[in-house]
């Protein structure tokens, strides 16, 4: 399934936006869960046109610069709202190549395992702090987001991400236990 195509349809759904403010929207909201390229992304857009799930009006900006401006169609619509409603089975377990790494690390020294682990570590804690950010900038707004508003749902999906990047430090740390590694400059 390509799930990229819901993405696309979700976002011009919720309002009209160019082939740039949809690539914009994957390094920022949806990059906290999803991942798409520029590469992908206008390739996509055309298919999606050429579909009939959404169409593009032209706009002028300055003298000579066009950018198109993407919305969903009643047909794009209809199969967003299908693809909603699908219920789906779980995806095969997503690849992570620290993990591939750490299976094949016997061929490696304890200085470099521990280098390993402790690397991926300071990643996620990084990842984890970017995500707190983002969600106390969402509740230093005042009110919490509106229930059922697309806020309410990037603020479920922002909490999703710190669960799973929690559980992720905790299982490292448990790694960091079981194989006695030391702290290292990382």
């Amino acid at each position: 399934m390509r799930e990229l195509k819901y993405a696309i349809l979700g976002l011009v759904n919720r309002s009209p936006r160019t082939g740039y403010d949809i690539t914009k929207a994957f390094t920022e909201s949806i990059g906290n869960f999803w991942e798409a390229k520029h590469s992908q992304i206008y390739p996509e857009l055309h298919r999606l046109a050429s579909g009939g799930l959404i169409e593009y009006e032209i706009e002028i900006q300055g003298e000579k610069l066009e950018k198109k401006v993407y919305s969903i169609t009643d047909k794009g619509r209809n199969e967003l709202l299908n693809w909603l409603l699908t219920d789906e089975p779980l995806p095969p377990v997503p690849k992570d190549s620290f993990r591939l790494r750490l299976y094949f690390s016997e061929n490696l020294s304890t200085l470099a395992v521990s280098e390993l682990i402790n690397g991926q570590l300071a990643k996620r804690r990084r990842r984890l702090e970017h995500l707190k950010e983002e969600l106390h900038a969402m509740e230093d707004s005042g009110e919490p987001p509106v229930l059922f508003t697309p806020e309410f749902y990037e603020y479920l999906l922002i909490m999703g991400g710190i669960f799973r990047e929690q559980a992720y430090i905790n299982w490292i740390n448990e790694v960091k236990r079981l194989t006695k590694c030391e702290e290292t400059k990382s």
